[in-house]
């Protein structure tokens, strides 16, 4: 497995391999990998003849400091699980190589899709998103690449993304891995306690609970909303930030499920801001 720190040894891979005729599949990632990484990288592997991660955590996607402060960090171990996978090449760059100050100009704008949700509870992170994911676009130039359906609105707005700038980049989603009892897999859960991690179930009880009602044909946007929140009201240590059920393409709120919808949640636990999400229709 390689590794690689800089831009320009990034891009002279992938001009070679792109010059053999070989498919190059993409991971982002953030490092502190767990299952769901693994997931993706053999994903990836189905569907391209070189794989590459990017290990690289992005300060401009934190809009509080001190969360980007805590972020697990553990490049060792990280690479030890991309070697386990099969990951052709790791992209380890520095701040400098991904931000570099000639390129300080080359912003690409937000989708619309951002600004809600996520983008509402967090200002300024999708904007992080977007420079890190279309400058890594530009070095390792993929030809496609695989993001987890856990962060579906970070999904969509790289897809819309891709096509406003025309990359030419194929987006791959991979459902959302859980634990045995259902926890979406996320770095954040190794800050929780044991005790901690059993009230974070909350999440996903209560996106299971919108589905529930939603198989049983309840199509209320406002009635669904309001199951997601009495689940969570539950156990008050769950502290929710947003319950919303929306367009599932345009992200925007419905009244009527009369078309594919999704489910999204937001919830502190332990000061841990978790997120977890399913799809209706």
């Amino acid at each position: 497995m390689m590794i690689l720190r800089t831009a320009k040894d990034m891009a002279a891979f992938s001009d070679t391999a792109r010059k053999a005729g070989r498919k190059i599949a993409f991971v982002p990632t953030m490092g502190a990998l767990h299952e769901g990484h693994r997931a993706l990288f053999r994903e990836a592997r189905r569907h391209g003849d070189a794989v590459v991660a990017s290990i690289y955590v992005n300060p401009r996607q934190f809009n509080d400091p001190e969360d980007f402060r805590k972020y697990a960090r553990n490049l060792e171990g990280d690479l030890k699980q991309c070697e386990a996978e099969g990951v052709d090449l790791v992209f380890a760059p520095t701040d400098a190589e991904i931000y570099p100050v000639e390129d300080d100009a080359a912003e690409v704008p937000v989708p619309e899709v951002a600004m809600r949700l996520e983008g509402a509870s967090r200002p300024g992170h999708f904007d992080g998103v977007v420079a890190v994911v279309s400058r890594l676009f530009r070095i390792v130039r993929p030809h496609l690449a695989v993001f987890g359906r856990k962060d579906y609105q970070q999904i969509r707005v790289i897809e819309e993304m891709v096509k406003q700038q025309k990359m030419g980049v194929s987006i791959l989603r991979h459902p959302t891995v859980r634990t045995e009892d259902g926890l979406a897999m996320s770095s954040r859960n190794a800050r929780l306690s044991p005790e901690g991690r059993k009230k974070a179930l909350s999440l996903f009880r209560s996106v299971e609970r919108a589905e529930a009602l939603y198989k049983g044909g309840e199509r209320s946007a406002k009635t669904l909303q309001q199951a997601v929140l009495d689940v969570l009201s539950q156990d008050p240590a769950v502290r929710p930030d947003y319950a919303a059920v929306v367009d599932a393409e345009t992200l925007e709120d419905l009244i009527t499920l009369d078309r594919p919808a999704l489910v999204a949640v937001a919830a502190f636990v332990e000061d841990v801001r978790l997120i977890d999400n399913g799809l209706l229709g």
